[in-house]
Protein backbone atom coordinates (compact mmCIF):
# COMPACT_ATOMS: atom_id res chain seq x y z
CA UNK A 1 0.00 0.00 0.00
CA UNK A 2 1.37 3.78 -0.76
CA UNK A 3 0.17 6.30 1.79
CA UNK A 4 0.59 10.06 1.32
CA UNK A 5 1.11 11.31 4.06
CA UNK A 6 -0.06 15.23 4.95
CA UNK A 7 -1.17 17.62 7.91
CA UNK A 8 -2.16 21.39 8.33
CA UNK A 9 0.33 22.38 10.88
CA UNK A 10 3.45 22.06 8.24
CA UNK A 11 6.27 19.72 8.28
CA UNK A 12 8.19 20.37 10.73
CA UNK A 13 5.47 19.56 13.04
CA UNK A 14 5.60 17.23 15.90
CA UNK A 15 2.38 15.50 15.13
CA UNK A 16 3.31 14.44 11.20
CA UNK A 17 7.05 13.18 12.38
CA UNK A 18 5.56 10.74 15.59
CA UNK A 19 2.78 9.68 12.99
CA UNK A 20 5.13 9.11 10.60
CA UNK A 21 7.20 6.45 12.74
CA UNK A 22 3.69 5.19 14.19
CA UNK A 23 2.38 4.39 10.12
CA UNK A 24 6.00 2.20 9.44
CA UNK A 25 4.51 -1.20 8.38
CA UNK A 26 1.40 -0.48 6.90
CA UNK A 27 3.10 0.23 3.51
CA UNK A 28 5.50 2.71 1.91
CA UNK A 29 5.16 6.68 2.97
CA UNK A 30 5.36 9.50 0.82
CA UNK A 31 5.17 12.99 2.84
CA UNK A 32 3.83 15.87 1.00
CA UNK A 33 3.21 18.54 3.69
CA UNK A 34 2.99 22.44 3.63
CA UNK A 35 5.78 24.52 4.60
CA UNK A 36 4.74 26.44 7.50
CA UNK A 37 1.80 26.24 9.33
CA UNK A 38 -1.63 25.91 7.83
CA UNK A 39 -3.80 25.70 10.95
CA UNK A 40 -7.61 26.30 9.96
CA UNK A 41 -7.19 26.49 6.31
CA UNK A 42 -10.51 24.79 6.39
CA UNK A 43 -10.85 22.94 2.27
CA UNK A 44 -9.21 26.43 1.05
CA UNK A 45 -7.18 25.79 -2.27
CA UNK A 46 -4.35 28.24 -4.41
CA UNK A 47 -5.19 29.56 -7.93
CA UNK A 48 -3.50 33.05 -7.77
CA UNK A 49 0.24 32.10 -6.92
CA UNK A 50 2.45 28.73 -7.97
CA UNK A 51 2.84 26.03 -5.75
CA UNK A 52 6.50 26.41 -4.59
CA UNK A 53 7.82 23.12 -3.37
CA UNK A 54 10.99 21.71 -2.28
CA UNK A 55 12.63 18.38 -0.49
CA UNK A 56 12.43 18.44 3.10
CA UNK A 57 14.00 16.38 5.62
CA UNK A 58 12.99 17.28 9.33
CA UNK A 59 14.70 14.37 10.95
CA UNK A 60 16.53 11.82 9.79
CA UNK A 61 14.24 9.31 9.26
CA UNK A 62 11.70 11.22 7.61
CA UNK A 63 12.10 13.00 4.48
CA UNK A 64 9.64 14.73 2.04
CA UNK A 65 8.09 17.38 -0.16
CA UNK A 66 7.25 20.79 1.73
CA UNK A 67 4.71 22.56 -0.70
CA UNK A 68 4.17 26.40 -0.37
CA UNK A 69 0.40 25.93 0.36
CA UNK A 70 -2.42 24.50 1.75
CA UNK A 71 -2.79 21.16 2.77
CA UNK A 72 -5.73 20.55 0.43
CA UNK A 73 -3.23 21.45 -2.33
CA UNK A 74 -0.50 19.20 -0.98
CA UNK A 75 -3.23 16.23 -1.13
CA UNK A 76 -4.15 17.48 -4.87
CA UNK A 77 -0.37 18.20 -5.90
CA UNK A 78 0.71 14.71 -4.39
CA UNK A 79 -1.79 12.38 -5.97
CA UNK A 80 -2.02 14.65 -9.27
CA UNK A 81 1.18 15.07 -10.25
CA UNK A 82 3.97 13.92 -8.10
CA UNK A 83 2.29 10.67 -7.83
CA UNK A 84 2.67 10.05 -11.57
CA UNK A 85 6.10 11.42 -11.65
CA UNK A 86 7.20 9.05 -9.04
CA UNK A 87 5.60 5.51 -9.59
CA UNK A 88 4.12 6.21 -13.42
CA UNK A 89 1.42 7.65 -15.33
CA UNK A 90 -1.56 6.48 -13.70
CA UNK A 91 -0.69 5.74 -10.53
CA UNK A 92 -2.24 6.94 -7.62
CA UNK A 93 -2.14 6.62 -3.25
CA UNK A 94 -3.50 3.56 -1.79
CA UNK A 95 -4.42 6.16 0.89
CA UNK A 96 -4.32 9.47 2.19
CA UNK A 97 -3.52 10.14 6.05
CA UNK A 98 -3.73 13.83 7.73
CA UNK A 99 -2.12 14.57 10.55
CA UNK A 100 -1.48 14.19 13.16
CA UNK A 101 -2.82 17.88 14.03
CA UNK A 102 -1.82 19.59 17.51
CA UNK A 103 -5.30 20.05 18.53
CA UNK A 104 -8.54 18.43 18.87
CA UNK A 105 -10.71 18.26 15.53
CA UNK A 106 -14.39 17.77 16.60
CA UNK A 107 -17.41 19.45 16.19
CA UNK A 108 -17.77 22.34 14.26
CA UNK A 109 -14.09 22.88 14.10
CA UNK A 110 -14.26 19.49 11.59
CA UNK A 111 -15.70 22.62 9.30
CA UNK A 112 -12.52 24.50 9.58
CA UNK A 113 -9.93 22.16 9.74
CA UNK A 114 -7.14 21.87 7.20
CA UNK A 115 -6.47 18.65 8.64
CA UNK A 116 -9.55 17.19 7.87
CA UNK A 117 -9.78 19.95 4.29
CA UNK A 118 -6.91 17.58 3.19
CA UNK A 119 -8.43 14.27 3.91
CA UNK A 120 -11.66 15.29 2.12
CA UNK A 121 -9.60 16.08 -0.73
CA UNK A 122 -8.63 13.08 -1.06
CA UNK A 123 -11.56 11.80 -1.02
CA UNK A 124 -12.96 13.99 -3.73
CA UNK A 125 -10.45 12.00 -5.74
CA UNK A 126 -11.30 9.61 -4.89
CA UNK A 127 -8.92 7.99 -2.50
CA UNK A 128 -10.14 6.86 1.22
CA UNK A 129 -8.78 9.09 3.49
CA UNK A 130 -8.23 9.11 7.61
CA UNK A 131 -8.07 12.60 9.37
CA UNK A 132 -6.37 12.02 12.50
CA UNK A 133 -5.59 15.25 15.80
CA UNK A 134 -4.79 14.91 19.32
CA UNK A 135 -6.21 16.58 22.06
CA UNK A 136 -4.43 18.86 23.43
CA UNK A 137 -4.16 19.38 27.48
CA UNK A 138 -0.89 20.82 29.09
CA UNK A 139 1.15 21.21 25.25
CA UNK A 140 4.34 21.25 27.58
CA UNK A 141 3.39 17.41 28.89
CA UNK A 142 1.82 16.74 25.60
CA UNK A 143 3.28 12.97 24.63
CA UNK A 144 2.87 13.37 20.82
CA UNK A 145 5.01 10.11 20.17
CA UNK A 146 2.72 7.59 22.26
CA UNK A 147 -0.50 10.03 21.05
CA UNK A 148 0.77 8.65 17.51
CA UNK A 149 1.20 5.06 18.52
CA UNK A 150 -2.80 5.71 20.07
CA UNK A 151 -3.91 6.72 16.41
CA UNK A 152 -2.39 3.88 15.07
CA UNK A 153 -4.22 1.41 16.51
CA UNK A 154 -7.69 3.36 15.14
CA UNK A 155 -5.96 3.30 12.04
CA UNK A 156 -5.49 -0.78 11.59
CA UNK A 157 -8.66 -1.14 13.17
CA UNK A 158 -10.44 1.16 10.79
CA UNK A 159 -8.17 -0.93 7.61
CA UNK A 160 -9.47 -3.86 8.71
CA UNK A 161 -12.51 -3.32 6.88
CA UNK A 162 -12.95 -1.90 3.00
CA UNK A 163 -13.46 1.70 2.57
CA UNK A 164 -14.91 3.34 0.09
CA UNK A 165 -13.03 5.50 -2.20
CA UNK A 166 -14.92 8.45 -1.32
CA UNK A 167 -14.77 7.93 2.39
CA UNK A 168 -13.12 10.00 5.02
CA UNK A 169 -12.61 8.73 8.53
CA UNK A 170 -11.85 11.47 11.30
CA UNK A 171 -10.03 9.86 14.35
CA UNK A 172 -9.39 12.32 17.39
CA UNK A 173 -7.26 11.16 20.14
CA UNK A 174 -7.56 12.01 23.54
CA UNK A 175 -5.02 13.92 25.88
CA UNK A 176 -1.89 11.72 25.65
CA UNK A 177 0.77 12.96 27.87
CA UNK A 178 2.89 9.71 29.32
CA UNK A 179 4.87 7.12 26.91
CA UNK A 180 2.47 4.51 28.52
CA UNK A 181 -0.98 6.06 28.34
CA UNK A 182 -3.52 3.37 28.12
CA UNK A 183 -5.32 2.62 24.42
CA UNK A 184 -8.49 3.99 24.95
CA UNK A 185 -11.59 2.80 24.43
CA UNK A 186 -13.04 3.16 20.43
CA UNK A 187 -16.33 5.23 20.18
CA UNK A 188 -17.64 5.68 16.93
CA UNK A 189 -19.52 8.75 17.38
CA UNK A 190 -21.51 11.27 15.16
CA UNK A 191 -20.25 15.17 14.66
CA UNK A 192 -21.47 17.76 17.37
CA UNK A 193 -22.96 20.92 15.58
CA UNK A 194 -23.41 23.32 18.01
CA UNK A 195 -21.50 26.79 17.31
CA UNK A 196 -18.64 27.74 19.40
CA UNK A 197 -18.54 30.22 22.23
CA UNK A 198 -15.48 31.67 21.15
CA UNK A 199 -15.20 35.78 20.54
CA UNK A 200 -12.77 37.96 20.15
CA UNK A 201 -11.07 40.09 22.33
CA UNK A 202 -10.40 43.91 21.43
CA UNK A 203 -7.14 45.33 21.36
CA UNK A 204 -5.52 48.33 20.30
CA UNK A 205 -1.77 48.69 19.03
CA UNK A 206 1.27 50.73 19.93
CA UNK A 207 0.44 52.98 16.76
CA UNK A 208 -2.99 53.28 17.94
CA UNK A 209 -4.83 50.73 15.40
CA UNK A 210 -7.78 48.90 16.21
CA UNK A 211 -7.35 44.86 16.10
CA UNK A 212 -9.03 42.25 17.58
CA UNK A 213 -7.41 38.74 18.71
CA UNK A 214 -9.32 35.63 19.21
CA UNK A 215 -10.64 34.50 22.67
CA UNK A 216 -11.14 30.83 22.51
CA UNK A 217 -8.99 27.82 22.94
CA UNK A 218 -11.77 25.69 19.90
CA UNK A 219 -13.21 23.21 22.53
CA UNK A 220 -15.69 25.22 23.75
CA UNK A 221 -19.59 24.84 22.73
CA UNK A 222 -23.27 26.35 22.83
CA UNK A 223 -23.63 23.14 23.83
CA UNK A 224 -22.52 19.19 23.30
CA UNK A 225 -24.48 16.56 22.71
CA UNK A 226 -25.17 12.64 23.56
CA UNK A 227 -22.98 10.45 21.63
CA UNK A 228 -21.02 13.07 20.02
CA UNK A 229 -17.66 13.55 19.10
CA UNK A 230 -16.98 16.15 21.77
CA UNK A 231 -18.68 14.47 24.21
CA UNK A 232 -16.83 11.25 23.78
CA UNK A 233 -13.35 12.81 23.70
CA UNK A 234 -13.52 15.26 26.68
CA UNK A 235 -14.84 11.80 28.29
CA UNK A 236 -11.25 10.52 26.86
CA UNK A 237 -12.44 7.37 24.48
CA UNK A 238 -11.05 7.46 20.74
CA UNK A 239 -13.26 8.80 18.42
CA UNK A 240 -13.70 7.82 14.85
CA UNK A 241 -16.63 9.92 13.07
CA UNK A 242 -16.94 8.94 9.39
CA UNK A 243 -17.43 11.91 7.33
CA UNK A 244 -19.05 12.51 3.89
CA UNK A 245 -18.83 15.67 1.78
CA UNK A 246 -22.09 15.66 0.02
CA UNK A 247 -23.19 18.91 1.45
CA UNK A 248 -27.09 18.34 -0.13
CA UNK A 249 -29.73 18.09 2.39
CA UNK A 250 -31.28 15.35 0.50
CA UNK A 251 -34.37 15.06 3.12
CA UNK A 252 -35.67 18.53 1.98
CA UNK A 253 -35.00 18.01 -2.21
CA UNK A 254 -38.35 16.90 -2.38
CA UNK A 255 -40.28 19.35 -0.86
CA UNK A 256 -38.30 22.44 -2.66
CA UNK A 257 -39.26 20.93 -6.01
CA UNK A 258 -42.54 20.88 -4.65
CA UNK A 259 -42.20 24.67 -3.57
CA UNK A 260 -39.81 25.99 -6.26
CA UNK A 261 -40.46 24.04 -9.41
CA UNK A 262 -43.50 25.30 -11.75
Amino acid sequence: MRILLTNDDGIDAPGIAALFDALQGLGEIRVVAPADMQSASSHGITFHRPLMVREAQPNARMRGIAVEGRPADCVKLGARSLWQEWYGPGSRPDLVVSGMNAGANVGINVIYSGTVGAAVEGAFLGIPSIAVSLHLGDRSRTHFVRGAEIARVAIDRILEHPLDAHRVMNVNVPRTESADAPVPPIRVVKMNVAAGIDGYERRVSPDGRTYYWPDGNGMEFLHTAEETDVEALTQRFLTVTPLWYDLSEHGTIGSWRTRLER
